[in-house]
């Protein structure tokens, strides 16, 4: 899948110095769940590369920019009633911020999501703080849903979620 210098692609064990560089940032893991490892070691990157090369179908995939891995993407698809739906993780290392690759990447992977995945409505959910993924979302063409007062406990503190979606056009 690729727009422009984005690119996505599977992540490959090769990737695992880069990834490891990259997502080895509190400026990062401020914005992603704590599940997410801070700081993140290569090991992190290793078990995190293997997970995806399980995956069927894919869901998470590494975003190249102008042939450098700068960050990662991918889809949780919902279980149940909800089997339709997915939702949407990113993060781009710092030093490729303010590129607009996130938007780009947001808009491979929803497009892949509803025509490959055959999803019909993807999410996302955003900290408050975070302005800079809601204009990666808006810019990719996804609305905002509405504000979930109070649902976020992130670094001892309790902040709003923004959550955005997108839905298929039939």
């Amino acid at each position: 899948m690729r727009s422009k210098e984005v690119k996505l692609r599977a992540l490959r064990l090769s990737d695992k110095w880069q990834l490891a560089k990259l997502a080895n940032n509190k400026k990062i893991w401020d914005n992603l769940r704590d599940s997410f490892p801070c700081p993140y070691s290569e090991s992190d990157a290793e078990l995190f590369i293997k997970l995806t090369t399980e995956e069927n179908p894919k869901q998470n995939f590494a975003i190249e920019y102008a042939g450098d891995l700068c960050g990662v993407i991918g889809l949780i698809i919902q279980n149940d009633v909800y089997c339709k739906s997915a939702e949407i993780g990113y993060w781009i290392g710092e030093l490729f911020w303010g590129k607009g690759i996130a938007a780009n990447a947001i808009k491979l992977i929803t497009n892949y999501g509803f025509e490959d995945l055959k999803l019909i409505r993807i999410y996302a959910g955003v900290f408050e703080y975070n302005i800079a993924s809601m204009k990666a979302l808006e810019n990719s063409g996804y609305k905002k849903e509405g504000v979930f007062k109070n649902a976020i406990y992130k670094n001892d503190k309790v902040f709003d979620e923004h959550r955005y979606f997108k839905l298929k056009e039939f």
